[in-house]
């Protein structure tokens, strides 16, 4: 979908969008030719229509001139306004847009946005170009609907940065789409292999470099709590390592983004329900954020260095699939026993983390996955899950929420929880019991970041959507693709202002 500035109208609109707040009239459209606009104008008054938020008609204009789609949509109090609303908007304006066969929008706008330029093109091209994405790749009559373009008619020559804006958010989008493409696949598409070669694909479009390891390699590095989740499979587990080198004169900071890629969870000998499976497909949603996140940094030029982790494997049951009971030995030298197997998530993340700082020399360590149902028990699908041990990196993960509309809320880190996964035969128990699932999960993890800053992100409810909703379509949301891009890019900032 094509989307851009224009001042100059065609002949023909396919389809005319416009835009008003609740308060706004219709004297500030000048460019609407005046028959569309008395049009307009009519039905307002019919149909008594305020223009409240998120509210949204459509009629059919049609005389000796104009053949047009209209489509009206609410912004509702301009001073309520915010970058999340006018994405969710434009989202919603583009599936009503599809529901009716537009072809081009051409969006007028009766006041001006309280957000920059900047920001508004790049809401404007997230809302539009994420509300199209459905994957239907495996539907026999597969006829996918789309937009062929959307024009932003505006009254000014300075353009600069509202088109830097719409580039942006096309940058954000398409790697959002990369995730939600590969969270999509079903785990007989989607392996540890298959998942190592797309990463190595996307290295290669994007321009950063990879490392892949194989089993041998995994081995001789002694990460043998990833490896005992991965002995059930018949396919071998890859270690993924993605580099991007965005400042080479600063030797100090790297930010390590460790992605859970367990790309089919049975659960192993404690195994799910055969309804707790069936969405099983997406439990490497943290590492398909991870490597979206990568392409997008990695496109911005962003003068950061950063290293994608990802220990890829899938979690199964066979003869030689690791048991309740067993205790193994982490590659950071400390000993778990395993209480449940269907904790397998957190046992493949310290290893990729001890080594990304013992041998990638990360400094930051952000971990995202798809972690604990006690997660979504907790707060829904609405919000994801985030531990930390350092208020300031937390603060910018918050403003990268703030902007980019994926939710997250703290949960508490206090040492008293610590308790519940002290083991009397190993340093620690891999679950904690029925209660604090998710706290519980977090503090595992952090028994491994040393004294590291860092931020655990559990998207267990939010990593999928069983409906159409906003910028969201069925099936995977590649969320923390654009939240973790926004994260390092505020972490940008504060890194080239120590160096």
């Amino acid at each position: 979908m094509k989307i851009d500035v224009i001042r100059k109208l065609p002949d023909h609109m396919d389809t005319i969008v416009v835009l008003q707040t609740q308060s706004g009239d219709m004297k500030n459209f000048e460019y609407l030719p005046t028959d569309i606009l008395d049009s307009i104008k009519v039905y307002i008054k019919d149909e008594n229509y305020q223009f409240s938020y998120n509210s949204i008609c459509t009629f059919h204009y049609m005389n000796h001139k104009h053949n047009s789609k209209v489509i009206l949509c609410g912004a509702g109090e301009k001073d309520k306004l915010n970058a999340d609303k006018v994405r969710t908007l434009c989202a919603n304006i583009t599936r009503t847009a599809l529901k009716h066969k537009s072809s081009v929008m051409y969006m007028f706008m009766g006041f001006d946005m309280p957000i920059n330029d900047v920001v508004f093109g790049h809401v404007v091209s997230e809302g539009c170009l994420l509300a199209l994405y459905k994957f239907s790749k495996y539907l026999s009559d597969d006829k996918p609907k789309t937009i062929e373009a959307l024009h932003i008619v505006i009254d000014t020559k300075n353009t600069r940065h509202l088109n830097r804006g719409i580039m942006e958010g096309r940058i954000y989008s398409e790697a959002t789409i990369l995730a939600r493409n590969l969270v999509n696949e079903p785990a007989n598409v989607i392996n540890p292999e298959s998942l190592s070669e797309a990463a190595k694909k996307t290295a290669l479009n994007y321009g950063f470099s990879i490392e892949i390891f194989t089993y041998d390699k995994i081995k001789r590095l002694k990460m043998d709590a990833y490896l005992s989740v991965a002995r059930g499979s018949k396919y071998e587990p890859r270690l993924i390592i993605m580099r991007y080198n965005g400042n080479p004169d600063n030797k100090t900071d790297v930010v390590g983004l460790i992605g859970k890629g367990l790309t089919y969870d049975s659960g192993g000998y404690c195994i799910k329900t055969a309804q707790g499976m069936v969405n099983m497909k997406n439990d490497m949603g943290g590492s398909a954020a991870v490597i979206g996140a990568m392409a997008a940094i990695s496109t911005l030029k962003l003068k950061v260095n950063v290293v994608g982790i990802i220990a890829a494997c899938e979690n199964m049951i066979s003869g030689d699939a690791y048991r309740p009971g067993d205790i193994v030995r982490s590659m950071a030298g400390k000993t778990i026993e395993v209480i449940n197997t269907d904790a397998e998530g957190r046992m493949t993340l310290i290893d990729a983390i001890h080594y990304g700082i013992d041998r990638e020399h990360i400094t930051k360590v952000i971990d995202i996955a798809t972690l604990t149902g006690a997660a979504v028990a907790a707060l829904g699908t609405s919000f994801s899950a985030v531990m930390t041990n350092d208020d300031s990196l937390l603060e910018q993960l918050q403003q990268a929420a703030d902007f980019s509309g994926e939710n997250i809320w703290q949960l508490p880190t206090h040492l008293d929880y610590l308790d519940l996964i002290k083991s009397e035969v190993a340093d620690l128990k891999n679950v904690g019991g029925p209660y604090a699932g998710a706290i519980t999960a977090g503090l595992f993890i952090r028994e491994f970041v040393e004294d590291k800053p860092w931020l655990h992100i559990d998207i267990a409810g939010t990593a999928l959507k069983d409906k159409e909703n906003g910028i969201y379509s069925y099936g995977g949301t590649g969320v923390g693709v654009r939240l973790l891009t926004g994260l390092v890019r505020n972490l940008e900032k504060e890194l080239n202002k120590e160096v």
